[in-house]
């Protein structure tokens, strides 16, 4: 258990940063300043919520969502590390690696010039998490909070052989309504379309989601566009470090399955994953580092 008042001793900011206990009992920080506001869990550094100041949230946490030690948590900004989706070759390890599972630790927080709040988060490994990656690693994240939400997850190679990953941002969205968005983006864009035995198909024109969705999209560096026409905004998705862009929705039978939706919950989120996913991984030679970085601001929809 994380002692909080060392936490807010070394790491709080007055009126800006607070490190608190949240629910079921996962420690939590709260950012609020004159730019936005965000809440971070500390296990697996994962972004909860996340909102500009005066506006709506633009990340979606599951109103049904999970809270305990060791569980994922349905919504936020979850870490797919160091393998994206199952594990290449051990079928009982977990999916999307353990990244998002255990805890990580508070290293910096600090205010920025621009009013903005800059967290530091390095992974802690385990005896469990050591014996799924053997590997001499280093996994921080930094988070910065204002009117953008940033993160760069940064993984270094401190081994003696070059490492290969697989990661993602799994990122929830907060939509009006699934069904009246478009994706701008990924027009032209090979992809994966898990929906369809993972048939290598080509976008044409903007991304709709009517059913339940489950798509790689290969070659994609360029920004996305989330269009919202009911909250008259647009969600912008910058990426560098990435060359595949993940959409999923699980639609209405899905989502009922998985029990930490909500009824009607998927109605309310989209995920368009920053990622290197599928074929598009990354090896990383001794001493080495690579970042994967996104930056989501919001505009008014053209």
């Amino acid at each position: 258990m994380t002692d909080l008042s060392t936490l807010n001793a070394r790491f709080g900011l007055s009126g800006q940063v607070v490190f608190k206990q949240g629910s079921g009992g996962l420690d939590v920080v709260e950012v609020v300043n004159s730019r936005g506001s965000a809440t971070v869990a500390l296990q697996g550094a994962q972004v909860l919520t996340w909102a500009p100041r005066g506006s709506p949230p633009v990340i979606w946490l599951s109103r049904a969502a999970k809270f305990a030690p060791g569980k994922s948590i349905r919504g936020g900004v979850p870490v797919c590390w160091p393998w994206f989706g199952p594990h290449a070759t051990v079928a009982t390890l977990p999916a999307h690696g353990f990244a998002r599972t255990v805890p990580w630790v508070v290293i910096g927080a600090q205010t920025l010039a621009d009013g903005a709040t800059r967290l530091d988060f390095r992974l802690v490994l385990n005896e469990a998490s050591r014996a799924q990656w053997p590997h001499a690693t280093l996994l921080e994240s930094h988070i910065t909070v204002g009117a953008a939400l940033e993160i760069d997850l940064v993984t270094r190679n401190a081994d003696r052989s070059a490492i290969t990953i697989g990661d993602a941002l799994h990122t929830y969205f907060e939509v009006s309504d699934v069904r009246q968005v478009k994706i701008r983006g990924l027009e032209g864009c090979p992809y994966l379309d898990k929906m369809d035995g993972g048939k290598r198909k080509t976008q044409t024109g903007p991304v709709t989601i009517g059913a339940e969705t489950d798509r790689i999209y290969l070659d994609s560096s360029a920004d996305c566009l989330i269009d919202d026409p009911s909250l008259k905004r647009s969600i912008r998705i910058r990426k560098r470090g990435s060359h595949s862009t993940v959409v999923w929705n699980p639609w209405i039978e899905k989502s009922l399955k998985m029990g930490d939706f909500g009824e009607n919950g998927y109605l309310n989120m989209l995920c368009v994953e920053s990622a290197n996913a599928a074929d598009d991984v990354v090896t990383i030679a001794p001493g080495g580092e690579h970042h994967l970085w996104v930056r989501y601001e919001i505009e008014p929809m053209n």
